[in-house]
């Protein structure tokens, strides 16, 4: 052993062979019959994936695993599985985060070593998949001896800082680095060189305005040909749904009437390259900008995997687009959040395991394409291994941004994608973000001409949560910390108190705000309110709120631990009177911003008549642009409190108790609009010239198949989930049935003997299911606590026959690493709530099951019940559900080749729900015991089909 480093510096015994110490880590596994390991291996061979010598496979308890580090996958995971709170180990996520840190990886064994260069068999035994830990182990330690300089930009000072807290990992990851050749270009970067080395943005010259060319449909179509290729197989309803959309790229003829096109696509028609082909040749045509906006952000990375696909197709010849993700502010690293962290990381005052999260995005920085931690090229199963720290914390969540006052502004991930994004000619991005723009952005030249509404049946919902008004104390603590700042967030004397200094009136208004802050609610109100112990009128009048919902909750609901409501009617004087007292304080603190971004925007002009003053120019604009959105917010909470128990038509208020498993967690006053389609007509599609909202559940088919296209009552729902009834020019309509055999490919039963509220005999009809299918479920829940109550009683029952269960909110992993998981494994299934039926792509045998526990009724809140009144009573309850139905039975057939059942465990289902599904598939109502033979039946006859995977890959 050797020392690495200086004493002063470094205190960590580092061994000359890490080969060595690696052979003598016990590792550990999750089996059907429980936590497994060994006690190392005698000999390493990553050429073969297997360890020579190795020990016996013994049982582990959780004192075995805490006595010693363990090497192992998913520490969090297997701690919880075995009792404990947290395991310190050698978790092989954590060495590959490290080694490769911005590359996708499924984070299974499996996974990691195909990354690895090894090749593992599909299914191995016991032994040789702990055998392949230390061969995955070997193999990404030899990558730190063998990888370009470039590759290791800082690996050096960054596993120093990470063995002064002890990571398991970093006595071998040094011993690594030692074996590397002594010049190394590595070696000279220091803890600053990390984020300075990254490269500056440009400025680019202004884009010329976009022609008005149409897309003709034939040009579509054969836009779509090329991109399809010669080899494709031909699809008549695509080619059909290309001529459609080219209606959406045409000039508009009056102001305010856009070409706006609605197209139903079924699953399988392939609607993506159908509406690529006239984006494309509109853009390039008219030297433009078309968006494509999602809901999902699974659907964000299967375009642009699908739009490189079909790009390559395209003659040599053609000039290839520019295609750009486009994310909001509180996506993307901010590298001044990461440079304060990394400076509390190398002076040692970073604890585990938030020190783990920046050493590990010190590491990605210099590999990341766009800096992008959420959604992006960060490993999401990433914060599961560093919870409670969490990566989203290192983005700019709330508005920090000192722009150019931030010494690290021309390197801004952020700035190089706003800068690279007027020159894109297709932005990909999603609908919120779309909408934030219009609603914000003053300029319109800023704005794309045509856009592209994928997942267009999600439009109400988004525009729903865009425009909706929170005056809550979370909106409140955080509006003050935006103010005032707090701790290692910073508020306006930390952004701007440079650029009032010396101006006598700035000052003075200045300091008027940060005086007038103070109404808002400190970090410690929710305990005060809950006490009674408030001073202030926000908190006064939260307390009053607090005890009017209690006083008003429907019995039962107090005991459920969810969230608890009730209408702003009749309020009592008290609450009254404590709403006229904030709204005045909270008026006098809009007025007081108002004035201060107002001297503000004085100052920007003045500066901006100086010579060498661009940058102050723009830190005072981006000031004024953000204390001006924070004062329209609070003239709406005024407004709010000023029409308290008669609000204005259109509008739905209510009061709110957001609780957490039983704990209450956020207190306030809600607007809604009732039906924001209004509002999302007026702000976004009415300045389009042209639009597509396309999905394959546009329509509520409560009147039949989608026969007749051009029928208004059958496009009624579709006209209010997208807002275009308030436009003034009809959209054009087009509507596909989806090519699948669906009589063949699908079967549908409702469970017609199982009792409601009994979880033992629901968990008893869940097992039976996922067993007849051996495994593949995604099972679906109404409730997070059904959930969480039924995977209690099944993991283990389940994982000994064999059949791994992975739980959304309860296993401590994001979503997309539990669908990738899921994915890989054919024979394991997937416990989630409603919401996680957008969330799933899984094609082929991986999903062949899909289990509904009760119909999804939309919950009866105190904003539904005001919407169903407006909309149609009983009609728009079953419309909602239909919706939901549709969208999860979409999940369970992708392509031609796929086969599965849809189950749904409600006796009292309305028939008449199930027009959401094909009507080639017969609705079966049988008991429990003839469902599992009939699941049992089709699926091992479907093992026997011919697996016709041409006729289309593409989902909903």
């Amino acid at each position: 052993m050797r020392k690495s480093g200086t004493a002063a510096d470094l205190l960590v015994s580092v061994p000359r062979d890490w080969r060595e110490s690696l052979r003598a880590l016990p590792a550990a596994i999750i089996t059907a019959r429980g936590v497994v390991g060994m006690a190392g291996v005698a000999a390493l061979s990553s050429s073969g994936g297997r360890g020579e010598g190795s020990q016996a496979v013994d049982g582990l308890t959780a004192e075995d695993l805490s006595a010693r580090p363990h090497l192992l996958m998913a520490a969090p995971v297997l701690a919880r599985r075995v009792g404990l709170e947290r395991l310190h180990a050698f978790d092989l996520l954590e060495l590959f985060a490290f080694v490769h840190p911005a590359r996708a990886v499924v984070p299974t064994i499996g996974g990691l070593a195909r990354a690895a260069g090894l090749a593992p068999a599909a299914r191995v035994a016991a032994i040789d998949r702990l055998r392949l830990h230390y061969a995955v182990a070997e193999a990404l330690l030899e990558t730190i001896e063998t990888a370009p300089a470039r590759d290791l930009k800082g690996a050096r000072v960054i596993a120093q800082a990470l063995a002064r807290i002890g990571w398991a990992w970093a006595p071998l990851v040094l011993s690594a680095l030692a074996r590397r050749p002594a010049a190394d270009e590595e070696d000279g970067l220091d803890r600053h060189a990390l984020w300075e080395d990254l490269r500056e943005w440009e400025n680019t010259p202004p884009c010329p305005a976009p022609g008005h060319h149409a897309v003709m449909p034939e040009e579509a179509e054969a836009m779509l040909l090329a991109l399809r290729g010669s080899r494709s197989e031909d699809r008549p309803a695509q080619r059909a749904f290309a001529r459609a959309a080219a209606a959406a790229f045409r000039p508009p003829e009056v102001e305010g009437a856009p070409n706006i096109v609605l197209a139903e696509a079924g699953t399988g028609t392939g609607k993506t390259l159908g509406y690529l082909a006239p984006a494309l040749l509109w853009a390039r045509r008219n030297g433009g900008q078309v968006w494509i906006s999602t809901f999902t952000r699974n659907l964000q990375r299967q375009l642009r995997a699908e739009l490189a696909d079909a790009l390559s197709r395209l003659p040599p010849e053609q000039v290839r687009p520019h295609v750009l993700i486009r994310k909001g502010r509180e996506n993307y690293a901010c590298l001044l959040n990461i440079a304060e962290e990394a400076g509390r990381l190398f002076a040692g005052t970073l604890a585990r395991p938030r020190a783990v999260l920046i050493a590990l995005v010190l590491r990605w920085l210099g590999m990341t394409r766009h800096g992008e931690i959420i959604g992006g090229d960060l490993p999401g199963w990433l914060a599961m291994l560093v919870a409670p720290a969490s990566p989203a914390a290192l983005t700019d969540h709330r508005g920090e941004c000192l722009y150019q006052g931030c010494p690290h502004y021309r390197r801004c991930f952020l700035e190089h994608v706003a800068r690279a994004t007027p020159a894109a000619d297709v932005v990909i991005t999603n609908h919120a973000f779309t909408i934030a723009q219009f609603a914000q952005t003053r300029d319109p030249r800023a704005l794309p001409r045509h856009v592209v509404f994928d997942e267009g049946h999600h439009l109400f919902q988004a525009a729903d949560s865009a425009f909706a008004v929170a005056l809550t104390l979370r909106e409140g603590q955080e509006l003050r910390r935006w103010l005032l700042g707090r701790g290692r967030r910073r508020g306006l004397k930390e952004r701007i108190g440079d650029l009032v200094a010396g101006n006598e009136e700035a000052e003075a208004r200045f300091a008027a705000v940060l005086e007038a802050a103070h109404v808002l609610p400190a970090t410690d109100a929710l305990r005060r309110i809950r006490q009674g112990a408030v001073t202030t009128p926000f908190g006064r009048f939260l307390h009053r709120v607090h005890e009017l919902v209690i006083a008003r909750a429907e019995p039962g609901t107090r005991e459920e631990g969810y969230d608890l409501a009730c209408g702003t009617e009749e309020p009592p004087e008290a609450l009254l009177g404590e709403a006229e007292r904030l709204a005045a304080e909270l008026a006098a603190l809009a007025r007081e911003i108002a004035a201060l971004a107002g001297r503000l925007a004085e100052m920007a002009e003045e500066a901006a008549s100086q010579p060498g003053e661009e940058g102050i120019v723009g830190r005072l604009e981006a000031a004024v642009a953000g204390l001006r959105r924070r004062g329209d917010l609070l003239q709406e909470w005024v407004a709010m409190l000023e029409a308290l128990g008669s609000p204005a038509d259109g509008v739905v208020d209510y009061f709110l108790l957001r609780r957490q498993d039983g704990q209450i967690r956020d207190i306030g006053m809600m607007r809604h609009l009732l039906d924001p389609g209004a509002a999302f007509a007026d702000t976004v599609l009415s300045r389009l010239h042209g639009a597509l909202v396309t999905s394959a559940t546009l329509n509520d088919h409560r009147l039949g198949a989608a026969s007749q296209a051009e029928d208004p009552a059958h496009w009624a729902s579709a006209d209010l989930l997208t807002g275009v009834r308030h436009l003034p020019l009809p959209p054009r309509r087009f509507a596909a049935p989806s090519p699948f055999h669906w009589a063949s490919q699908a079967r549908v039963f409702v469970v017609r003997d199982l009792p409601r509220r009994r979880i033992e005999q629901l968990a008893g009809a869940i097992e039976a299911l996922v067993r007849a299918a051996g495994g593949g479920a995604l099972v679906l829940f109404t409730a997070i606590r059904r959930l969480k109550q039924v995977t209690a009683r099944l993991r283990g029952r389940l994982e000994s026959a064999g059949l791994p269960v992975l739980a959304q909110h309860v296993d401590p992993m994001d979503t997309a690493s539990l669908v990738d998981l899921f994915r890989v494994e054919e024979a394991a299934s997937l416990f989630g709530t409603d919401a996680l039926r957008d969330g799933v792509d899984v094609p082929g045998r991986s999903l062949r099951l899909v289990v509904f526990e009760r119909v999804p009724w939309p919950r009866p809140d105190v904003l539904h019940r005001a919407r169903r009144a407006a909309f149609g009573g009983r009609r728009y309850d079953e419309m909602l559900a239909r919706f939901r139905l549709a969208q999860a039975f979409g999940r369970l057939i992708r392509r031609a080749g796929d086969r599965g059942v849809f189950v749904l465990l409600d006796p009292g289902s309305p028939s008449r729900l199930f027009a959401a599904l094909p009507p080639e598939v017969a609705i079966e109502r049988l008991p429990l015991s003839a469902v599992v033979k009939e699941i049992r039946s089709f699926l091992a006859a479907a093992e026997d089909m011919p697996d016709r995977t041409e006729g289309g890959n593409e989902g909903a």
